[in-house]
């Protein structure tokens, strides 16, 4: 699945000069975390979230920099840019500029990561510049309730099955060198050594992930202590 395939369409956007007690009352009725600021144009130039009207001066929870790193770094333009973010009026005073944005074509497994790695919740899905739309957190759970397993279109071969398996099972952080796989007719059979119940556990999800298992049958046996031991000698 891709952003377009989850993305919530019908965008809330402000322009650059709306007034920051709007933009605030907008995400309280709309119950959302973040508005888009587009140009007149119709260019996205930024994101006004939560956290940008977190610390602000009307609600006496901005952040006041300590007087001798003013003096360490003379960055007076900084001191600025903190001023305007806590007491300016607009959006273009308070919003990122740098805005993380995807493409409709991007999946929702590189959109995860993006939102982890950049600890947000939501990212706009932009081509050419022009805003399409938002995928959220909860877009992500969406998609995630509303995904199925694929169905292949042709019953694959036994051999292609096999080795798409084998794959799936050293992803999944089995002990290939202890395992052996076989399939008949669709029917996946596993044998060998694991060393944990998780690994097992992992072994029925690779299963379960793969496209066109029919059924499996499991004969993984979970390594002893003294199993573990004799194999840590070997």
């Amino acid at each position: 699945m891709f952003a377009r395939d989850v993305m919530t369409t019908s965008v809330l956007t402000v322009a650059p000069e709306t007034d920051v007690a709007e933009i605030a009352r907008m995400m309280l009725e709309h119950r959302i975390s973040a508005v888009p600021v587009l140009s007149a144009q119709g260019k996205l130039v930024g994101i006004v979230s939560e956290g940008d009207l977190i610390n602000r001066s009307e609600s006496e929870t901005q952040h006041r920099a300590s007087w001798w790193l003013h003096l360490a770094t003379g960055a007076d333009d900084d001191t600025s840019r903190e001023y305007l973010r806590t007491h300016g009026r607009h959006a273009e005073d308070v919003m990122t500029t740098e805005v993380v944005t995807v493409t409709p074509d991007t999946s929702l497994a590189q959109i995860a990561a993006l939102l982890e790695k950049r600890h947000i919740k939501r990212v706009p899905v932009v081509q050419g510049g022009k805003i399409l739309g938002i995928v959220s957190r909860a877009n992500l759970l969406r998609g995630l309730a509303a995904w199925r397993p694929p169905v292949p279109k042709t019953k694959p071969q036994d051999r292609t099955l096999r080795e798409a398996l084998v794959k799936a099972l050293d992803e999944a952080g089995l002990p290939m060198h202890l395992v052996n796989v076989m399939v008949n007719d669709g029917v996946a059979e596993l044998w060998g050594l694991v060393d944990t119940q998780a690994q097992k556990r992992a072994a029925h999800a690779a299963v379960d992930a793969t496209p066109g298992v029919a059924r499996m049958e499991d004969h993984l046996t979970v390594k002893t202590g003294r199993l573990r031991a004799m194999h840590g000698h070997l």
